[in-house]
């Protein structure tokens, strides 16, 4: 299998995730400028985070206009994968692959820290290497993290079962003060109805290697290898 690794200006995450896909796991990896739209040979298609396009307008406003995003919204509609991660779930709500839209955090300010989150379910090949309700620890760095959607959007999402991560206590408690940036209902990630579009603000990639001290999101990443595999 293949990944592909979208680089917008302003990207600065792309080598994060490639580091993951390409140097831990040995899988080929290739950087797809967003100025190109071949991406039949991929398997999988990472949107990273960073600021495309320096965050001008809103957080992926600009990127969902970049030639690549038409291949990618194609990519996902034939049943292909597609994962977006921080500024790659704002991009793929901007691009409409997902319900919702990120906002400005709570509190108005950025913020960088680990968290805990809590695995929704499991029966998903982006999270069948965890246990359901289990608490994972994921970096997060954002400014606009807070997950917004109107309550008809928020209804159908968890009557579908779409919301695949949640931010919580280190316990696995779901409250105010367990969501660092107060995205609606403790949102951290969703995925779309067939499944294969996951957005999620926490950086698994981040979560990937011992020799950062945390590895909580390798599973995420060999799971969805093997299942693919």
């Amino acid at each position: 299998m293949k990944f592909g690794v979208i680089v917008f200006p302003g990207s600065n995450c792309d080598r994060d995730m490639t580091t993951v896909t390409q140097g831990l796991l040995g899988l080929p990896t290739r950087m797809v400028w967003h100025q190109d739209t071949d991406l039949s040979d991929l398997d999988v298609v990472v949107v990273p985070g960073g600021f495309s396009y320096g965050d001008y307008l809103r957080c992926g406003a600009i990127a969902r206009f970049s030639p690549v995003m038409d291949s990618i919204i194609a990519h996902a509609k034939s049943g292909k994968y597609v994962l977006g991660v921080c500024n790659g779930f704002q991009v793929l709500t901007e691009v409409g692959l997902l319900p919702g839209a990120l906002i400005r955090n709570r509190d108005l300010h950025f913020i960088c820290d680990r968290v805990p989150v809590k695995v929704e379910r499991n029966d998903l090949l982006w999270t069948q290497n965890y246990q359901k309700n289990q608490v994972v620890t994921y970096p997060i760095a954002h400014g606009e993290g807070r997950y917004y959607a109107e309550p008809d959007t928020l209804k159908a999402l968890e009557d579908n079962n779409q919301v695949l991560f949640r931010y919580c206590s280190a316990t696995g408690e779901l409250d105010k003060d367990s969501n660092p940036n107060g995205s609606l209902n403790n949102i951290a990630g969703i995925v779309n109805q067939k499944g294969n579009v996951l957005g999620m603000m926490p950086h698994p990639e981040r979560a990937s290697d011992k020799a950062i001290g945390l590895t909580d999101g390798l599973a995420m990443f060999e799971g969805l290898v093997s299942a693919i595999a």
